[in-house]
């Protein structure tokens, strides 16, 4: 990892501008809440049932993350897959107030737009990065960005993350959510993943007589990291390329390979490596159930 790095010309921006933060809903158009009268419903297998406004909840102790999350539907070198800084209250903090009675060990989540799902208790209590959050970017989340509270998960996409949340339920045993009953997977754990953004062709530069293509990209593994990323020219050998030090542990990694130019059509593939050493699969699989899983390619005539 390097802070010394420069982007090859092309690479998207490492910080997603918020106007460009993706987004999956259900609805054809975003809730619309009111601040002044919404409140989070905290009630079921609790000694303490609460009832948060949104000035309590900015009002409490708050923390702020890089995170990148990205969709279960991304296809491999989509751009369902973004970058911002998110602000909110720790879950461990609002469970630990609401006091879950021992028979409890999952939070039914509840939103605006219909969506529901649910996270493992015990997860929450090992995981303090995991927040219900009510910035995005030092700004209250935007309307169709799931205003005024959203929930993160690290290391899950965002299937598993509801927007507009209005209720949480302490029960007793886990059920499937929205997407889970809809075919989608019931644990859905990030795939490691790697692409191609730029082979920048106009941006050649010259280095003690020999012509380079600059060529980048991102690779991301969820909140597991990312150790090592490789590139092949034309099917030829795996080669290291040089990874820039990422915004946070639970963020994407924007890489960078020099590549000595020859003229002529050419193929590019990048694999990468989770913070734990485990490759990526290079087997081809669909979005659906699990999400897409293969190895990212792009050609250029050069």
């Amino acid at each position: 990892m390097s802070d010394d790095f420069t982007a090859a010309p092309g690479t998207r921006s490492e910080y997603t501008p918020l106007e460009e933060h993706y987004r999956i809903d259900i609805v054809s158009r975003p809730p619309e809440i009111d601040a002044a009268t919404w409140a989070l419903s905290m009630t079921g297998l609790v000694n303490n049932p609460q009832a948060f406004t949104l000035d309590q909840l900015r009002a409490m102790d708050s923390v702020s993350q890089f995170v990148t999350l990205s969709c279960i539907s991304n296809s491999i070198g989509g751009d369902l897959i973004s970058t911002t800084k998110w602000t909110g209250v720790k879950m461990q903090d609002l469970v630990a107030l609401a006091d879950p009675q021992p028979e409890a060990t999952y939070l039914k989540i509840t939103s605006a737009d219909g969506f529901d799902e649910y996270v493992n208790l015990d997860l929450i209590r090992e995981d303090e990065r995991i927040i219900l959050a009510y910035a995005w970017d030092d700004r209250p989340l935007l309307q169709k960005h799931g205003f005024p509270v959203r929930i993160y998960i690290p290391n899950h996409y965002g299937m598993k993350q509801p927007k507009w949340i209005t209720h949480m339920e302490f029960v007793p045993e886990w059920e499937e959510g929205y997407w889970v009953r809809r075919g989608w997977s019931a644990s859905a754990l990030v795939q490691t993943t790697s692409v191609v953004d730029t082979v920048a062709s106009d941006s050649v530069f010259e280095q003690d007589g020999t012509t380079y293509v600059p060529i980048g990209g991102i690779a991301y593994s969820g909140s597991r990291g990312i150790s090592r990323v490789e590139v092949s020219i034309d099917e030829g050998g795996w080669l290291p390329a040089t990874l820039k030090s990422p915004l946070s542990e639970l963020t994407w990694v924007l890489w960078r390979y020099d590549w000595p130019f020859a003229e002529g059509a050419h193929s590019f593939r990048v694999r990468t490596y989770d913070g734990n050493g485990g490759i990526q699969r290079a087997d081809v699989t669909p979005q659906r159930p699990d999400g897409a899983t293969g190895i990212h390619r792009v050609t250029r005539v050069l």
